[in-house]
């Protein structure tokens, strides 16, 4: 029978990623409350473990060679699904309701990976999620009427700092089987103007900063009634990066359009929740989820559909 290879010791990675992002083996071991010696005897069991060398010593400190680099991002993966483990199966079990609100779209190209994740680890906590475009979702988080919120980045209620959590570029999106974009003025379907929507601020000032003539045809509270109309042909409409509906396409500078800003969402707390465990570990989730979507490690591509 053959023998498995033996795993790598999750001490020598975090030692490593130390190391790594502190340039120092000083500061490393200070990290860990171990002596510089022990440390440098962790690296050199990891580098004799997989049989490269990951780090060298520069006059600008430690840093990680073309191979360290490559497993410095797996090590931050590995170390984190580590220690959720840990933190998990070591911590009494966790209940209550966490309040989540979220605009719809956000709901269906973001959460469902992240809030199974989050089902499935703490199984006795109750999610409440409230789907409603930003300017709604960020009167609810005024009132008091939601613990956590993801919102487009520009609705933020005064007072309220939201964590940006993702940032990317806004785009044009339009039905290829019709030429809307040759029309004058551009026919265009946009968020509602009373929600104060970034999104429609910044298509219609990118327009006529470009010289276009514009007129918002059609209105809607959510991404996916945009989407609709852009499908019939009466409209174009914007997004950021994500799977298209079967018929719509990305437009822009081949089709005359000009370019436009990038956007970003944010993941808001309701200064209520300080201290509430449940709240805290789905914030936690979320946040770990969206890094994780980016950087494709889940299989995900960045996504941000809504306003």
């Amino acid at each position: 029978m053959m023998s498995l290879p033996p795993g790598l010791d999750p001490d020598l990675l975090r030692a490593f990623v130390l190391i790594a992002e502190g340039g120092s083996v000083t500061r490393a071991a200070e990290r860990v409350g171990r002596t510089q010696s022990a440390v440098s005897m962790q690296i050199r069991r990891l580098e004799e473990a997989v049989g490269q060398t990951l780090l060298i010593r520069t006059p600008g400190g430690m840093v990680p060679t073309p191979r360290g680099l490559w497993l410095l991002e797996r090590a931050r993966a590995v170390l984190a699904l580590n220690d959720e483990i840990l933190a998990t199966l070591r911590a009494p079990p966790m209940t209550g309701t966490v309040r989540l609100g979220t605009p719809d779209d956000y709901a269906l190209n973001w959460l469902p990976g992240i809030l199974a994740r989050f089902a499935e680890a703490h199984p006795s906590v109750e999610l409440d999620v409230t789907c409603l475009n930003s300017g709604g979702l960020a009167e609810r988080m005024r009132a008091g009427q939601l613990d956590l919120s993801l919102l487009t980045e520009g609705h933020q209620p005064h007072g309220m700092m939201g964590k940006q959590i993702w940032r990317g570029p806004l785009r044009w999106v339009g039905s290829p089987s019709h030429a809307l974009h040759r029309r004058d003025p551009l026919p265009l379907a946009l968020a509602l103007d009373e929600s104060g929507c970034p999104w429609r601020r910044a298509a219609l000032s990118a327009l006529h900063d470009a010289g276009h003539r514009a007129r918002v045809t059609y209105n809607s509270a959510t991404q996916t009634g945009c989407f609709t109309v852009a499908l019939a042909g009466l409209a174009l409409t914007v997004s950021t990066p994500t799977a298209l509906p079967e018929g719509l396409t990305w437009m822009g500078e081949a089709e005359g359009l000009p370019p436009l800003p990038l956007m970003g969402i944010v993941l808001l707390r309701s200064p209520a929740m300080a201290g509430d465990r449940a709240a805290e570990t789905l914030a936690m989730y979320i946040e770990e989820g969206f890094r994780q979507a980016e950087s494709g490690r889940l299989g995900l591509s960045p996504v941000l559909v809504g306003a």
